[in-house]
Parts: structure tokens; C-alpha cells; sequence
């Protein structure tokens, strides 16, 4: 007797937990509810993104571009022509580019390295691959990065090395000397994925993108979002940048007609919008000078930030915190399954959202 199709299973595709996104807000509520829990635009969408949304709907029965070539030449504007369109490559969202990076590079029994507390796709994703992550965990308390674990835990495995700077959930960035420490010890025939973005957001005089590092000809793909900054989180746009050489390889599997029509007219859009960029950043670093001095008054342990959230130890454990919170219209995550136990992220909204969340939170009573 033949065995049943589970014999054809790839093992490592076999059903396990799989990653769980923020929840939406619940249907049918009455209520208003600030969404703080998905680290979205406090301001909404972009109005060119908008407009040129609008516009591109009238479209939608033709094809779109069969090649990413528009969006990589805004990009380039964008960038005041520090790169050209040869370094960039699109895709539906940071997180098709990370599953393109990972189809690229990695072959069953390979090593990804990555650190927890971090954003899940990195290990998840990669066992769709048959690869093995490397888990190397912050240091604490400060979640500083384990540059002498992540450099001894390299083998002839190895393939890929996920950085994240600022990272989700912590909200801690990697300063420039480390990079430059890390990025001059690392084997050349490694690929270093650097997610950036959140880094918009940041405002530390030593934080530095992958952009220099492209420049400098090191192994680097840095990764970007249309979701945060440009407030285009429903319609999955993402980009990377990195060598040309690696970028020319990555389009050997780049699909055709990979990006909707109405993305690349928003995000195209989005990208001429400075303005709307400007009030983001500006709104976000606002609201978190004001909700650190309100953790301080509160008694609340947080981690300064570099991103568009904070990341907190409750005064109550995590779910039950949650909960409290939800009942009064406020929804924040709780981030045990990003690998920081008992601890929950809370997005930074706009002054409403976040006057809401501190009244919420001066009706905890203290744990006794």
C-alpha cells in the first residue's frame, strides 16, 4: 500500500504555531477604540498617497507595471541620488522582501542567525526554507546586541545575520561603532539582513542606517517599509537597497507584475509627500517625550525608544494588562511571542490616543 500524501510532506513545513499578526479592531464596537497596538501612522495615510490612490482605482481592470522600475526611480529621488536604480528592489511589504532574501540565499540544513526579543518572520520565515535560526538573545537588561555570541555562534552554515536597528519591540537601535566593529569581523561570505523600518523615527546622534555600508561595498541588504512612516500599512509596500551586485542577483526571482497598480501610484505618491513625512516624525517624537514622562509619574519600567513605540514592563501580567486596557478603549500588544516574556509593546498615537492611554493607566491599582 502507497503511503498517504503526509509522506511527501517537507518536514519542516508541517504544521506548528505560525505568526499572529496585531489584532484589528473588534467588529460591530460602539466604541471608539485606539488602536495602539500595531505600530501604525498616528496621522493616518499620506493625502498625496491618497489622491493618487484615488486616481489609480479608476485603472484597476489594466495590468500593472510588469517591473518595479517606477517605484526603484522615486526611490532614487527620494534618496537625493545617493543610490541608483540598480540598488533597490520592491516588493508586497518588508516582509516579501525578508521571504525573498531567504528564497535567494538559503538551502535546507543552512543557518540563519537572528536575536530575540525581534520580529518573528526573521525564524519563522526561515524554516519554510529548511533552514536552522540561531537564536543569540539580546544582552540584558538594556537589550544591547551579543556581538561576541553572534560572531561565535557563525559556522561554515551560516548563511544570513538579521540586524535590527530600531528594533520591534524593543525600540533599541545599534550604534554606529558596533555596526562598524560587527560589519569588519563578519565572514564575507555572510549576508546581513538590516532591518530598518522604523528609523525615521530615530534621533540618536550615533545611529546610522545600512545606507553607508551599501557604500562601502559590505554584504548588506536594508530593509524598508511603505507601512509606518508613510502611513500605507493596508496596501503591503516594501523595499530594500543594498549592493548591486546582490541586488542584480535577488531579481533573478523577482516576479512579474509583483506590485499592484494602486500601491505603486500611493507609494510613489507617498514619497513626494515631505510634508506629511515631517508631521509623522515630528508627532511621533512629540508623543514620546510625553508618554516618557508620564511612565516616570506612573511608576511604569519602559525602554527608551528609537521607533514609534515603546516597549513596557506592565504593572499587571501582560494578558491581564491587556485586558484593562481594552476595557477602556485602548488596544496595546502583549509581545511574549516576539521572545520578551511578560512584556507589552505600546504604540505611539496621536495626542488623543495617547492622553487615552494614560487615563487608562492611572486606573491600575498598583500591585501589592
Amino acid at each position: 500500500m502507497s503511503e498517504g500524501i503526509e509522506s511527501i510532506f517537507k518536514p519542516f513545513l508541517k504544521p506548528k504555531k505560525a505568526y499572529e499578526g496585531g489584532k484589528g479592531i473588534p467588529e460591530n464596537t460602539t466604541q471608539k477604540i485606539y488602536k495602539l497596538s500595531s505600530n501604525e501612522n498616528p496621522l493616518g495615510q499620506s493625502p498625496k498617497a491618497t489622491e493618487a490612490l484615488l486616481e489609480a482605482a479608476k485603472n484597476v481592470h489594466i495590468y500593472p507595471d510588469q517591473t518595479d522600475i517606477r517605484l526603484r526611480k522615486a526611490l532614487v529621488e527620494d534618496f537625493k541620488g545617493e543610490l541608483t536604480v540598480d540598488h533597490f528592489i520592491c516588493g508586497n511589504s518588508g516582509s516579501e522582501i525578508i521571504d525573498m532574501i531567504l528564497r535567494a540565499f538559503i538551502t535546507e540544513g543552512d543557518e540563519i542567525i537572528y536575536s530575540n526579543p525581534s520580529f518573528l518572520p526573521y525564524s519563522v520565515f526561515s524554516r519554510w526554507y529548511g533552514a536552522t535560526p540561531i537564536d543569540i538573545p539580546f544582552k540584558a537588561p538594556h537589550y544591547d546586541l551579543d556581538v561576541e555570541g553572534i560572531l561565535n555562534a557563525i559556522t561554515s552554515k551560516t548563511k544570513i545575520i538579521f540586524l535590527t536597528s530600531p528594533n520591534n519591540p524593543t525600540g533599541t537601535y545599534i550604534p554606529k561603532a558596533v555596526m562598524d566593529d560587527f560589519l569588519a569581523r563578519i565572514p564575507k561570505n555572510i549576508v546581513i539582513v538590516f532591518d530598518e523600518v522604523y528609523r525615521h523615527f530615530a534621533t540618536a546622534n550615533d545611529y546610522v542606517s545600512g545606507l553607508p555600508y551599501v557604500h562601502e561595498g559590505h554584504n548588506i541588504i536594508a530593509i524598508n517599509s511603505f507601512s509606518k512612516t508613510y502611513g500605507l500599512a493596508g496596501l503591503r509596500v516594501g523595499y530594500c537597497y543594498t549592493t548591486k551586485t546582490i541586488a542584480q542577483y535577488l531579481r533573478q526571482i523577482h516576479k512579474p507584475f509583483l506590485l499592484p497598480y494602486t500601491a505603486t501610484q500611493a507609494a510613489i505618491g507617498a514619497l513626494k509627500d515631505t510634508g506629511f513625512v515631517t508631521d509623522t516624525v515630528n508627532t511621533v517624537i512629540a508623543g514620546r517625550t510625553y508618554l516618557e514622562k508620564e511612565f516616570k509619574m506612573l511608576g511604569i519600567r519602559y525602554w527608551p525608544t528609537q521607533a514609534n513605540f515603546f516597549l513596557i514592563d506592565p504593572p499587571l501580567p501582560e494578558f491581564e494588562f491587556t485586558e484593562f486596557l481594552m476595557e477602556h478603549s485602548v488596544m496595546v500588544r502583549p509581545v511574549s511571542q516576539f521572545g520578551a516574556k511578560g512584556k507589552v509593546r505600546i504604540t505611539i498615537g496621536n495626542q488623543e490616543a495617547n492622553k487615552a492611554l494614560v487615563k487608562a493607566l492611572q486606573k491600575i491599582k498598583p500591585r501589592t
